[in-house]
C-alpha cells in the first residue's frame, strides 16, 4: 500500500486530462463522451485518493513526494512537490467524491446544451477539480497558491458560462475581482514568511525552530494577511458579496463551488496554518468575532430571500461564517469536520434545488412553487434530509459538526456561544421555510409549470440519494465522548495535523447533554415557526426591517456608493483629464510641434544655390566658433 503515494500525482493530473480532452476535442465528442471522460476522469481521482487515505490512515503518516524542481536560485529554492497527510487525504475524498457526483448530475442537467458547450462546461469543471486538488496537495505555500488562483479563474468561466447574458458576466466578473483582494493579502503574507524563515515549505515554516525565530509582530501580521486571503476565497465580511451573485452559473457550478471546492480553500488554508494561528491570539479573536457576524448577517438575509438558489447561497456564507467561528475558538477540527459534513448536505440541498428548477422549466422563485413533493418524491425525501441535516437534527450529520463547533466555543466564550445558537436557530428556521414553501401546501404556479412538473432522471436523482445517505451517516466519524469513548474517530485521525487543538476542559458530560438539548429544542422551536408562518402563503411587498433583510442590509448598495461610484469616477478623471488631456495631449502636442517645425524649415528648401552655399557656410562658422571658444 506505500507505493501508492508515487501514484498520488495522478489525482490531479487525471482531471487535468479530462479538461484538455473535452477542451480541445469540444466540437468532435458526442455529448456522451463528454460526459463520460469529464465524469470518468474524476471517479479515477477519487479511487487514487480512497487509496492514498487508506494508506494514511494505516499509519503511513505525513508524505511529501516530490516531482521536479519550481523555484531554484542562490537564495531560494522551491520545489514541485505533493504532501499526503491525515488533512490534506480527508480533502481530496471530499473533492473528488462530491465532485464525481457533482459531473454525474450534470451529464443530465445540461443536457440541452449543445455538443460544444456541453463539452466545454465539463472541461471547465474538471479544470476546477485539478486546481482545487493542487491548492489541498502542494507541499508548500507557493503551490497552494497557483491552485488558489486557478480555482479563481474556473469560478469566473463557470459562473460567467451562459456569457451572453449580461449579468451573469457582471456577477462572474465581481466574484474575480473581490477574489483578487483577497488573493493580494495571501501573497503578501508569502513574501512576508520568505523574508523571515526563506521557505515555503509547510514542514519548515511550521517547525518549532522557524516559528521561534518569528516576532509577535510577524506572527500577527502574517496571520491577518493568511485571513484577508481566506476572507475573499470563503466569502466573509467584507468579501462576501460575490457567493450569493455566483447564483448566476449553471446549479451544479453552484454546488461545486458551494459544497466541496472553493469555498472551503480558506479554511483549509487556516487549518494547515494551525501552529502559526495558534501564536497569534489577536488574529484568533478577529477570525472569531468575523466569522460570526457573518454567519449572522447571512442567515437573517436568507430569511427574507424568495429565490431557491439564494436562500442556499446565504445559507453557505452563514455556514462558513460558522466554520470560522470555530477556527477562532481554535477548534480546528470541528471546523474541518463541518466542512465534511457541509460538503454532504449543501451539495445535496444544491443539487435538489436545481432538480426542483429543472421540473419547474427554470422557475427559481419559491413563492410560485408548492406541493410539489406529490410530484417529485426522491428529490423531496432528499431534500427533506439535507434540511434536517443542515438544522443539526439528531443524529444526522450536521448535529454532530455543529454541535461541536458549538461546544468549544462554549469554553471559549459564553457571548459568542449564545449568538451562535441564535445563527444555529435562523439557519433551522429558513432552511424549513423554504422547504414548505417548496414542497408543502398546494401549487402556486401557472398550469403550464404544473404540466411540466416531473421527477428528474435517475442521472440526477442518484446522486441525491448518494449525498442524502452521505448526510446521514456522515456525522458518526465524529461521535463525541459523552456518547461513546474513543468515538470521535476524526479528532484522532487529524491529531498529527492539527496539533495546535484547544481540548475542552471545562464542561462536564452533563453540561454537554444539556448544551445539546438547548441547541436541538431551540432548532425545534424554530421549524415550527417557519411551519406556522408558511402554512398561509400571501405574497405582499416587504415593509419596514423586513424590507431591510429582503434587500440584503443594503450591503451591495452601500459597495456601490462608496467604493464601486468613487472608482468609476475616478477612472473617468483620469480617462478624460489625465489620459486625454494629459498623455495623449503631450503626445499630440509632440507630433503637431514636429509637423509644425517640418513645415516651416521646409520653406528652406527654395530651391536657390547662393541660399544652400551661404547656409552652408554659416554652418562651418557656427561650428568653428563652437571649436574655438566652447
Amino acid at each position: 500500500m506505500r507505493t501508492i503515494f508515487e501514484w498520488i500525482w495522478l489525482v490531479p493530473v487525471l482531471p487535468l486530462v479530462g479538461f484538455l480532452i473535452n477542451g480541445l476535442g469540444r466540437k468532435h465528442l458526442s455529448k456522451t463522451m463528454a460526459g463520460i471522460i469529464g465524469s470518468g476522469t474524476v471517479l479515477g481521482a477519487f479511487i487514487i485518493s480512497l487509496l492514498v487515505f487508506m494508506a494514511v490512515k494505516d499509519g503511513s503518516g505525513a508524505v511529501t513526494v516530490p516531482l521536479f524542481t519550481f523555484i531554484d536560485t542562490t537564495s531560494l529554492h522551491i520545489g514541485f512537490s505533493f504532501g499526503a497527510d491525515a488533512l490534506s487525504s480527508l480533502f481530496l475524498l471530499i473533492i473528488t467524491g462530491v465532485g464525481f457526483l457533482i459531473h454525474v448530475y450534470s451529464t443530465a442537467y445540461m443536457h440541452e446544451e449543445p455538443g460544444k458547450d456541453f463539452a466545454k462546461y465539463f472541461a471547465y469543471l474538471n479544470l476546477f477539480v485539478f486546481s482545487m486538488l493542487l491548492l489541498v496537495m502542494g507541499s508548500n505555500f507557493v503551490i497552494m497558491f497557483i491552485g488558489w488562483e486557478g480555482v479563481g479563474l474556473c469560478s469566473y468561466l463557470l459562473i460567467g458560462f451562459w456569457f451572453t447574458n449580461n449579468n451573469y458576466n457582471a456577477a462572474a466578473r465581481k466574484a474575480f475581482v473581490m477574489n483578487r483582494i483577497g488573493d493580494l493579502g495571501f501573497l503578501l503574507a508569502i513574501f512576508w514568511l520568505l523574508s523571515k524563515t526563506g521557505s515555503v515549505e509547510y514542514s519548515e515554516v511550521f517547525s518549532s525552530a522557524t516559528l521561534q525565530k518569528l516576532s509577535s509582530a510577524d506572527k500577527t501580521g502574517i496571520t491577518l494577511l493568511l485571513f484577508v486571503g481566506a476572507t475573499g476565497k470563503s466569502a466573509q465580511i467584507p468579501l462576501f458579496t460575490w457567493l450569493p451573485d455566483a447564483m448566476a452559473g449553471p446549479t451544479p457550478v453552484s454546488a461545486l463551488i458551494h459544497a466541496a471546492t472553493m469555498v472551503t480553500a480558506g479554511i483549509y488554508m487556516i487549518a494547515r496554518s494551525n501552529a502559526l494561528f495558534s501564536m497569534a491570539e489577536t488574529t484568533q479573536h478577529i477570525i472569531a468575532i468575523t466569522g460570526l457576524a457573518t454567519a449572522l448577517l447571512a442567515a437573517t438575509i436568507a430569511v427574507k430571500q424568495n429565490d431557491i438558489k439564494k436562500v442556499l447561497a446565504y445559507s453557505t456564507v452563514s455556514q462558513l461564517g460558522f466554520m470560522f467561528l470555530a477556527l477562532g475558538a481554535g477548534a480546528y477540527t470541528a471546523a474541518v469536520f463541518h466542512v465534511m459534513t457541509h460538503a454532504f448536505f449543501k451539495a445535496l440541498l444544491f443539487l435538489g434545488s436545481g432538480s426542483v428548477i429543472h421540473a419547474m422549466g427554470g422557475e427559481q422563485d419559491i413563492m410560485q412553487m408548492g406541493g410539489l413533493k406529490k410530484k417529485m418524491r426522491i428529490t423531496h425525501l432528499t431534500f427533506l434530509v439535507g434540511c434536517l441535516a443542515i438544522a443539526g437534527f439528531p443524529p444526522l450529520s450536521g448535529f454532530f459538526s455543529k454541535d461541536a463547533i458549538l461546544l468549544q466555543v462554549f469554553e471559549h466564550n459564553k457571548l459568542l456561544y449564545a449568538l451562535g445558537l441564535l445563527g444555529a436557530m435562523l439557519t433551522a428556521y429558513y432552511m424549513f421555510r423554504l422547504y414548505f414553501l417548496t414542497f408543502n401546501g398546494s401549487f402556486r404556479g401557472t398550469d403550464e409549470q404544473a404540466h411540466h412538473v416531473h421527477e428528474s432522471p435517475a442521472a440526477m436523482t442518484l446522486p441525491l440519494i448518494v449525498l442524502a445517505v452521505l448526510a446521514v451517516i456522515g456525522g458518526f466519524v465524529g461521535i463525541p465522548e459523552v456518547f461513546m469513548a474513543n468515538g470521535d474517530r476524526l479528532h484522532h485521525f487529524l491529531a498529527p495535523v492539527l496539533s495546535s487543538e484547544k481540548a475542552v476542559h471545562g464542561v462536564s458530560h452533563s453540561e454537554e447533554m444539556l448544551l445539546m438539548g438547548l441547541a436541538t429544542g431551540l432548532v425545534l422551536v424554530a421549524v415550527i415557526l417557519a411551519y406556522v408562518q408558511t402554512r398561509k402563503v400571501v405574497q405582499k411587498e416587504n415593509t419596514g426591517f423586513g424590507k431591510v433583510l429582503a434587500r440584503k442590509w443594503y450591503v451591495d448598495e452601500l459597495y456601490q456608493a462608496i467604493v464601486v461610484q468613487p472608482l468609476r469616477q475616478l477612472s473617468a478623471f483620469f480617462n478624460s483629464i489625465v489620459e486625454k488631456k494629459g498623455i495623449d495631449g503631450f503626445v499630440n502636442g509632440v507630433g503637431k510641434a514636429v509637423q509644425y517645425s517640418s513645415r516651416q524649415i521646409r520653406l528652406l528648401q527654395g530651391g536657390q544655390v547662393g541660399v544652400y552655399v551661404l547656409l552652408m557656410v554659416l554652418g562651418i562658422l557656427a561650428l568653428f566658433i563652437i571649436q574655438m571658444f566652447l
